[in-house]
């Protein structure tokens, strides 16, 4: 069997499971039909299959009220919502040092035209919110904290519950995109006011499905109004979620898919450790400097590299052009987590295996970039 050689799951899994391409084409060719707005078997099916997914998702998640849990694009929709909601007369976020574009992007828009200001919670060296220094950094205008909990650049994971209890009443968005699917999450037990997550990557489905869980949906106002199937005869929104986020028709068809990915996830090839030692085997190659957590406890499955010699950009374009690599480099839309973490402006080439991956091949990939490394 040739080896698996994508390594960018942290844009976009691949491959999916098999049983993910047959949903969304049993949905496209064979069920058809509307969420939420008819009666007939055909529309039924499909408001009930989105249901399931809801009621799976909200499940492993540790969500006891699934209709808090709402559909959307993607998680940067999601991550829109509630900053332009929260913070639309102005106001302070801090944010972790590791935060991607989804979350800048909209601060940066939001305080040109709203007056929003934002800086960052104290941290370790590896972007590792540090707890202990937190309650210091909370002013009284502070409305909001956001923390990536799995960073896309070097996958560190942050302590969530002990975020969580440092804040206080401060309220906490959580974008979730690179852990939902491969890192425990707790949403109740944890108190997490906000989660963001997408479903293209962890979770396995397909692009252009995700997500927004709101502990408590009244604080958040709609990004997107329109049409949902239920209190057709007012102008306004309907009051209560899911139905008063989820304006117009959703992508179904990715639905379905994100479904199967919940149902028949596969079992993984390689184990944490074996993702460890690859971890440690890209520290042994020569010029070779990794971009990790500090502490295994807190690594995630991605981590980056550099080299004290070539470019990011030689390195990724000569592991696909000599051994069909594929990986990601570059700045991997967060300059600000690069720049914590001393990668900018060169950034990093990020290596983010799936659950497909074996150890033969991490070794695999270890014996090609030796190649490259002593060039």
């Amino acid at each position: 069997m040739p080896p698996n050689r994508y390594f960018d799951n942290a844009a976009t899994s691949f491959p999916k499971p098999a049983a993910v391409g047959a949903a969304v084409l049993r949905y496209l060719n064979e069920v058809g039909g509307p969420y939420g707005r008819s009666s007939y078997p055909r529309a039924l099916e499909v408001s009930r299959t989105v249901e399931a997914l809801r009621d799976r998702l909200a499940a492993r998640f540790g969500l006891a009220r699934p209709e808090s849990l709402v559909f959307m694009p993607n998680a940067t929709t999601a991550i829109n919502t509630v900053l332009h909601s929260l913070l639309r007369r102005g106001g302070r976020v801090l944010v972790s040092p590791l935060e991607h574009n989804a979350v800048m992007r909209p601060l940066a828009a939001l305080a040109a035209r709203s007056g929003v200001t934002f800086g960052l919670l104290p941290a370790q060296p590896d972007g590792k919110v540090d707890v202990a220094r937190l309650a210091a950094a909370l002013t009284p205008d502070v409305r909001l904290a956001v923390v990536n909990h799995q960073s896309n650049v070097n996958g560190l994971i942050q302590p969530l519950p002990q975020i969580r209890e440092a804040l206080g009443t401060v309220p906490l968005l959580i974008d979730a995109s690179q852990s939902a699917g491969s890192v425990p999450i707790l949403i109740d037990a944890w108190r997490l006011d906000y989660l963001a997550f997408t479903g293209h990557k962890g979770l396995l489905g397909p692009t252009g499905t995700g997500g927004l869980v709101l502990r408590d949906p009244a604080t958040v106002e709609p990004l997107v109004q329109g049409g949902t199937g239920s209190a057709s005869a007012s102008y306004e929104m309907p009051g209560f979620a899911p139905d008063c986020f989820e304006a117009g028709t959703g992508n179904l068809a990715g639905l379905f898919g994100l479904l199967a990915a919940v149902e028949q996830r596969p079992v993984p090839q390689h184990s944490r450790q074996d993702f460890l030692d690859l971890v440690e085997g890209l520290r042994g190659l020569p010029g070779v400097n990794v971009l990790a957590a500090h502490e295994p406890d807190d690594q995630g499955e991605l981590v980056s590299v550099r080299h004290d010699r070539h470019s990011s950009s030689w390195l990724g374009d000569e592991l696909q052009r000599r051994f069909g690599i594929e990986v990601r480099v570059g700045l991997h839309c967060a300059p600000l987590a690069h720049r914590t973490l001393g990668s900018f402006p060169g950034g990093t080439v990020r290596i983010a295996p799936s659950p497909y991956h074996s150890p033969a091949d991490f070794a695999d990939l270890l014996t090609c970039l030796r190649e490259l490394a002593v060039t």
